[in-house]
């Protein structure tokens, strides 16, 4: 058993909330961070077939890609299907929680599942809306502790570049200062100039986790008054977005592509827009809706673009283009995620020796069915 923050927090990490788009509402809809949790279901959809089997099976929280709740609620009516759902979640104290584009964007989330499933490579995001605000530290410490302190800042997220970590920069010098009265020094006496041969610890760092990394630095400094400053950087760090775009093994035609699309999706159809004979090579995708991102993909130079929910101006837009396109619905590109999100909880879970029982949703079913 767990609080649901400690899942709450997990979910950070799977899925950060600074990702979102601001029209988004993800995070935690319904229920206390304090309440306990043993079971977790996850899914696509919210719905009432969800609802009644974690009542049935006493699941304890509930974790959706799509938000229950995502447009301001100005009254709850029990009689109607959505106040019926919050008054069956409230009565059995189930808790709501929802990762929705921050989940799209995220390193490892729904876009790079797509990119895994159809084997792409050299993959790269198709609109980047985020980039890490870095920042640099510079701490003075004296030379005996200089190690202490370096390690100290790395072991909290500091001085990450690239595929190294513990990055820093050290230059040597001398440091004066005069103990006041009241003080207790480290070295030096109150009243007295001491000079101290010091270091000048230089690091970067996510500004998200600046306040973390100064109290490991404060930690390991034997100063009572540590000398650091904080300076921001032009440069940023790891970028996210929606939609990804690669490049396939090797070239395959049109009709080949699209019927491995539908065949690894284990869905009923698809719709296309062919727009020109040219094999497939470089694919630009977007899950759920996002065929906002159409022009992108053809700047980008993409073969083909694979979305959903597309509209009868957007296809032709499409041809307008000269791009190849794949409908393969919101639901098709998107309810992988229940499973996958269940895995990766239940990894979280076991390393963070959790003992608690996560599964997904088996049942959700396309709302559409083609005649």
């Amino acid at each position: 058993m767990i609080k649901c923050q400690v899942v709450m927090e997990a979910m950070e990490r799977i899925a950060p909330r600074i990702l979102a788009e601001e029209w988004d509402n993800p995070g935690l809809l319904i229920g206390d961070p304090a309440q306990k949790i043993n079971k977790i279901i996850t899914c696509l959809d919210v719905n009432e077939a969800v609802v009644n089997e974690a009542i049935e099976k006493k699941y304890d929280m509930i974790i959706s890609h799509h938000p229950f709740i995502f447009h301001a609620l100005k009254k709850i009516r029990t009689d109607l299907p959505m106040g019926k759902l919050i008054q069956k979640l409230l009565k059995n104290n189930i808790a709501v929680f929802a990762a929705h584009t921050n989940l799209d964007s995220a390193k490892g989330g729904i876009n790079d599942m797509l990119c895994e499933l159809w084997h792409l490579h050299n993959v790269q995001m198709l609109n980047v809306n985020f980039a890490e605000e870095l920042v640099k530290l510079a701490v003075f410490v004296p030379k005996s502790h200089a190690k202490a302190v370096r390690l100290a800042i790395g072991k909290a997220g500091a001085g990450y570049i690239g595929n190294y970590s513990y990055c820093a920069f050290e230059m040597q010098g001398m440091g004066h200062f005069l103990p006041l009265a009241g003080t207790n020094p480290y070295i030096g006496e109150i009243g007295k100039i001491a000079s101290v041969d010091e270091v000048k610890l230089e690091t970067i760092l996510p500004a998200k986790i600046k306040d973390r990394v100064v109290r490991a630095m404060v930690k390991a400094h034997p100063y009572e008054e540590a000398a650091y400053e904080i300076y921001p950087l032009k440069m940023t760090g790891e970028t996210a977005g929606l939609g990804r775009i690669g490049e396939l093994e090797k070239v395959v035609p049109f009709e080949e592509f699209a019927a491995m699309v539908k065949d690894t999706l284990q869905i009923d159809h698809i719709r296309l827009v062919r727009t020109n004979d040219r094999e497939i090579k470089k694919v630009a995708l977007c899950s759920g809706a996002g065929a906002e991102f159409l022009s992108t993909a053809k700047m980008r130079g993409a073969d083909v673009y694979i979305t959903g929910d597309v509209k009868y101006h957007e296809a032709q837009k499409a041809q307008e283009l000269n791009i190849n396109l794949i409908d393969a619905g919101h639901f098709g590109t998107e309810y992988l995620v229940a499973k996958a999100l269940a895995g990766k909880l239940d990894t979280y879970a076991k390393k963070n020796k959790w003992n608690i029982e996560i599964s997904y949703d088996k049942v959700a079913k396309d709302p559409f069915v083609m005649l």
